[in-house]
């Protein structure tokens, strides 16, 4: 029986709006007693948070059947240096994995600057990021290389071209924790107790999604409803093992050996 990871954004949702036939396709899931984990390179909410904002638009989610970008991060420096200390630029799904860490949250000779995503960013906050990085010499995280994301009204930008700014700035790369990163596909693989090839990722972006899984030995689906139209798939020099309009034409049972 096949087990699923699975992309939220694009996928389930889009914003606050349900997909079509996403709520059917996760109870499906729980019906079939299988094995999943909403895996979102958004560091915005916590899983909780997440958990309510599905459970609202109908889908049956939760809180621990979700892993974000933010605990994939918090995850990192907690393997790499414990209790250390950061500069966040995010919201709380950031600030509160984090913390629960046991890191300190300051602008005083932190360790790390992390970059996540937030509704606003504040331009003090960015100038502040960048001169403890260049000048400092703190190590640059970030919680994922999204450019753009989905939403109700258009794509908006997302960490990655933050990142990107803050990169041009500072003369310093980041380090992307969140996917296409295969670390955070093994804390998933791991949270969930699977094996890679007992699992398939479904996704709805060519760069993130199914580039992780295929690096990670995992099937992958493409769902077109996201970011990733049908004409955009052959620039890329890997294809997903099967695509798919929507999850609701995705039938679990037929991918079982």
């Amino acid at each position: 029986m096949k087990n699923f990871l699975i992309d939220m954004d694009g996928v389930l949702v889009h914003g606050s709006r349900i997909i079509p036939g996403a709520d059917e396709f996760i109870q499906k899931l729980i019906d079939q007693e299988r094995k999943f984990l909403l895996l979102t390179n958004n560091p915005m909410y916590t899983p909780r948070d997440l958990a309510h904002r599905l459970q609202a638009t109908g889908i049956h989610i939760q809180e621990d059947q979700i892993f974000t970008s933010a605990l994939a991060t918090a995850s990192f420096l907690h393997r790499q240096r414990p209790d250390g200390k950061a500069f966040v630029l995010g919201e709380s799904g950031l600030t509160e994995a984090i913390h629960d860490i046991g890191y300190v949250i300051t602008d005083m000779n932190p360790d790390y600057v992390v970059l996540g995503e937030t509704l606003a960013y504040n331009f003090q906050m960015i100038k502040k990021a960048i001169r403890l990085i260049h000048d400092e010499g703190a190590r640059f995280i970030a919680t994922n290389p999204d450019p753009s994301g989905p939403s109700e009204g258009g794509i908006v930008p997302a960490c990655g071209a933050m990142a990107a700014l803050i990169e041009s700035a500072s003369g310093v790369s980041p380090y992307f924790v969140g996917k296409p990163n295969a670390l955070m596909m093994r804390t998933a693989l791991n949270y969930l107790d699977v094996h890679s090839e007992d699992t398939i990722m479904i996704g709805d972006r060519m760069d993130t999604d199914i580039v992780a899984g295929v690096t990670s030995g995992m099937e992958t689906i493409l769902v077109l409803s996201g970011v990733t139209k049908e004409e955009m798939i052959d620039k890329y020099p890997y294809l997903p093992t099967h695509i798919k309009h929507a999850v609701a034409d995705i039938n679990p049972e037929e991918f079982d050996n």
